[in-house]
C-alpha cells in the first residue's frame, strides 16, 4: 500500500495535469452565455468562425431557407405563360425537348398541358403570382422572384444534394455548414445551424440527414435537426436524480480531459465533442425557453395559423422567428409533399393551404420585428416542372431542370423585383439565367463571403461551394 501522503500528492498531480484544477472547475460557472467572452482565445475562435471572415461588411447575419422539397411547379406559381392555354393538349415542339434530360416522360408522346390556375398582378410592380398562393400576394412587394434558375440534376436526392451542397456527390459539406464553418455562431446556447421538417402533400419522399452534414468539415457545423413533435431534441431534460449543477461539473471535466488529451493528438473532431457537451448542456436551459409559446400573443399565433407542437409547416415557421431572434445563423425548413407527377390542382391547393399563409406570417413578422432588415429568406425546392403532361386521371407534371421558380426577400434584396425569365413555354430559362452556384454564391456574398476566396483543403484541393466553375453574384437583384 502507498502512503496517504503519497496518494494525495498523485491526486493533485493527476488533477493538475489533466486540467481540472480548482481555477478550472471554478470555470464551471461561465457556461452560460458570457463563456465565449471568458474563453481561451483558440476556442472562441473555433465558435466565432475563421479569422479574417466576413471579407467584407456583411448586408445579412443569418438566413431562413423554406425549402418545398419535391420541386414546386413554376408554372403554377411565378411563371405564368399564356402560350401554354393556347397550346394546351398540342405536341410539345421537338426542337425543345430533343437530347434534354427528361425523368419520367423518357420516351412518351409529350403534350403540352395548361397552367392549372388563373395568375394575376399583385404589387407594385405588377408580379405575376397564381391563385394558389393568395397570401403570397400580399408581399408581392417584398419578394424578388427569381424565374431563371436552372440545376444540373433531375431526380430528387442528387437535386437536393445539388441545391444544398453544390454538387452532386455524397458527402460534401452543405451550405449552412459551410456559412457556420465560415461565420460560426451568434448564440451560445443553440445550435447554428437548425433543420425543421413537416409533411404534407402527394409522395412526401424523406429527406436524407446528409443534406445538412458538414461533410468534410468538423462535424460541429453540421446542422441539427429539431423534431416536429415531442421534445426538440432527444435527452434535453437532464436524466431522474441528476442536478443541473452535477451535469455542469461532469461537462466540464470531460471537456477538461478531452482538451489535454487534444494538445497531443490536435484531432478537430475532439473540439467538435467538447462543443457538443457544453453547447448540448446550455440547450437544457435554451430549449425549453425556445419552445414554450406561452409569451407569444394569440393574435400572432393566428397570423401563422399555428398550434405550437403539432409539427406543422406554420409551427415551424414561428419557431424560424424565435430562432432568428436568439441567433442562430442558418435556419432551414423543409416542407414534403411536392412531387406533383399527377393530380397537381389537387395536391398544389394542398401544399400551398399549408405553406402560404405561413410563409406570408413569417415575412410579415420578420419585417416588424425589424429582423428582416438583416436576415435573408429564401424560397423553392429542388428543381421545377415540365410544361408537359404527365400522369393518370388528374394531370401532373414531371421533373424539370431547365428553368425554374425561387425566391428572395430581406436585407438589401430589390422586393418587388421579377428577375430573369424562361422561353414562352417556360421549358428553357433563357434571360439572366441564375445557376445554383450563382445562388450560393450570391448567399455567401449577402453575408460577406467571396466565394472564390472561401476555401477548405481537402484530398489536396482547395474546395468551395461554389464548384470550380465560373459563379456570379446577382448584383442585379440588390438594392
Amino acid at each position: 500500500m502507498f502512503p496517504l501522503d503519497s496518494l494525495r500528492m498523485k491526486r493533485r498531480t493527476f488533477l493538475s495535469e489533466a486540467g481540472i484544477g480548482l481555477g478550472a472547475a471554478a470555470l464551471s460557472v461561465l457556461l452560460g452565455r458570457d463563456l465565449a467572452a471568458t474563453a481561451p482565445a483558440e476556442k472562441r475562435r473555433l465558435m466565432r468562425g475563421l479569422p479574417g471572415l466576413p471579407h467584407f461588411p456583411p448586408r445579412v447575419k443569418r438566413v431562413i431557407f423554406l425549402y418545398m422539397a419535391g420541386g414546386p411547379s413554376h408554372l403554377e406559381t411565378f411563371d405564368y405563360k399564356p402560350e401554354l392555354e393556347r397550346l394546351d393538349g398540342k405536341p410539345m415542339p421537338e426542337s425543345f425537348t430533343r437530347g434534354q434530360p427528361i425523368a419520367q416522360l423518357q420516351g412518351q408522346r409529350l403534350k403540352i398541358l395548361r397552367p392549372l390556375t388563373k395568375f394575376a398582378r399583385h404589387g407594385k410592380n405588377g408580379q405575376w403570382i397564381s391563385d394558389f398562393l393568395p397570401y403570397h400576394a400580399k408581399i408581392a412587394d417584398d419578394i424578388c422572384i427569381l424565374r431563371s434558375m436552372v440545376t444540373e440534376q433531375i431526380n430528387h436526392d442528387p437535386a437536393h444534394t445539388f441545391m444544398n451542397t453544390g454538387t452532386a456527390i455524397s458527402g460534401r459539406p452543405s451550405m449552412g455548414s459551410w456559412i457556420l464553418y465560415g461565420l460560426g455562431a451568434e448564440c451560445d446556447d443553440l445550435p447554428g445551424f437548425v433543420v425543421l421538417t413537416s409533411v404534407g402533400g402527394r409522395d412526401p419522399q424523406p429527406i436524407a440527414s446528409r443534406q445538412w452534414s458538414a461533410g468534410f468539415l468538423p462535424s460541429r457545423f453540421q446542422g441539427v435537426e429539431f423534431n416536429s413533435t415531442g421534445d426538440p431534441v432527444h435527452y434535453i431534460h437532464p436524466p431522474r436524480g441528476v442536478s443541473s449543477a452535477q451535469q455542469e461539473r461532469l461537462v466540464q471535466a470531460v471537456a477538461q480531459l478531452d482538451r489535454h488529451h487534444n494538445r497531443l493528438l490536435a484531432n478537430p473532431e475532439i473540439e467538435s465533442r467538447v462543443a457538443a457537451y457544453e453547447t448540448a448542456f446550455r440547450m437544457q436551459t435554451a430549449v425549453p425557453e425556445l419552445m414554450d409559446m406561452s409569451s407569444e400573443p394569440q393574435h400572432v399565433l393566428d397570423l401563422y395559423g399555428a398550434r405550437p407542437g403539432d409539427g406543422s409547416f406554420a409551427s415551424n415557421c414561428l419557431l424560424a422567428r424565435r430562432l432568428a431572434e436568439r441567433g442562430v445563423r442558418f435556419i432551414q425548413l423543409y416542407h414534403r409533399g411536392w412531387d406533383h407527377h399527377g393530380d397537381l390542382a389537387r395536391y398544389m391547393r394542398i401544399c400551398c393551404g399549408l405553406t402560404d399563409r405561413p410563409t406570408y406570417a413569417l415575412l410579415t413578422d420578420l419585417k416588424q420585428r425589424g429582423l428582416l432588415d438583416d436576415t435573408l429568406v429564401i424560397w423553392g425546392g429542388e428543381f421545377g416542372r415540365t410544361p408537359m403532361f404527365q400522369g393518370k386521371g388528374g394531370p401532373g407534371r414531371d421533373h424539370h431542370i431547365k428553368g425554374f421558380s425561387m425566391w428572395l426577400a430581406g436585407g438589401p434584396i430589390k422586393g418587388g423585383l421579377t428577375y430573369g425569365a424562361t422561353d414562352d413555354l417556360g421549358y428553357n430559362a433563357v434571360e439572366n439565367v441564375v445557376h445554383v452556384h450563382d445562388l450560393h454564391a450570391t448567399l455567401l456574398y449577402l453575408l460577406g463571403i467571396d466565394h472564390e476566396r472561401f476555401t477548405f483543403k481537402y484530398q489536396g484541393l482547395d474546395m468551395r461551394l461554389t464548384g470550380v466553375e465560373k459563379a456570379r453574384v446577382v448584383k442585379e437583384i440588390l438594392a
